[in-house]
């Protein structure tokens, strides 16, 4: 899994998947990487977000969601924006 992955993997990551943007702090909430229209796109598991913005930052679940939805979904970054994946399935 990448966010298994020692921090000296990170450079040698982007590397790779050159261009690709990565969202600061949500490090161990990556899941992979994808391609979007050609551009390379990091992908985060959304709960893992949730969570990480509930036990690090003490935040409750709806301030987590709303944090999120301003400050990080609604962000466009240009085409290797990142993509966010929900488990819809179990909400």
């Amino acid at each position: 899994m990448v966010a298994a992955a020692a921090a000296a993997d990170w450079d040698e990551l982007t590397e790779i998947y050159e261009g690709v943007l990565l969202a600061d702090g949500f490090e161990e909430a990556l899941i992979g990487f994808g391609y979007q229209f050609n551009y390379p796109v990091a992908i985060y598991d959304l709960k893992k977000c949730y969570n990480i913005l509930i036990e690090r930052d003490g935040m409750d679940d709806t301030e987590a969601m709303e944090y999120m939805d301003f400050n990080v979904l609604g962000a466009y970054m240009g085409d290797s924006t990142p993509i966010f994946l929900g488990d819809f399935a179990k909400a």
